[in-house]
C-alpha cells in the first residue's frame, strides 16, 4: 500500500489538508519530527475537518526512525528541484510519497 511521509512538516493547515486527502483516499500518513506545530494545534484540526477519526496517522521521531519501523520498499522524494516530471515515473503500490 502506498504511504504519504510529510518531514518535519511546518504548516499546520497543510498537514491538515494532506490527511484529509490521505483519509479520503484510505492511505496511511506518517509525519516526520520535528513538527512545526502540536497535533492539537486548532488550524490543523480545522483544516482536517471531521475526517481525522478515519486517518491512519503514524508519527516518527526520525527519518531513520521510520525507515527502520517501517521498512518501505522504496521511498520516492518529491521537489521542486527534481529532474523527472511525476506524470513520467512508474510509480508502485508500495511506494513511500516523501514530501517536505
Amino acid at each position: 500500500m502506498c504511504r504519504v511521509v510529510l518531514y518535519q512538516p511546518e504548516i499546520p493547515q497543510n498537514t491538515g489538508n494532506v490527511a484529509r486527502t490521505c483519509a479520503a483516499t484510505h492511505t496511511p500518513l506518517h509525519l516526520i519530527e520535528p513538527l512545526g506545530f502540536q497535533l492539537t494545534d486548532r488550524y490543523l484540526r480545522r483544516a482536517g475537518l471531521d475526517y481525522w477519526p478515519y486517518v491512519e496517522l503514524h508519527v516518527h521521531r526520525t527519518f531513520s526512525v521510520f525507515l527502520e519501523e517501517i521498512r518501505p520498499g522504496r521511498c520516492v522524494l518529491f521537489s521542486t528541484r527534481g529532474t523527472v516530471n511525476y506524470w513520467d515515473f512508474s510509480f508502485r503500490s508500495d511506494d513511500c510519497l516523501v514530501f517536505g
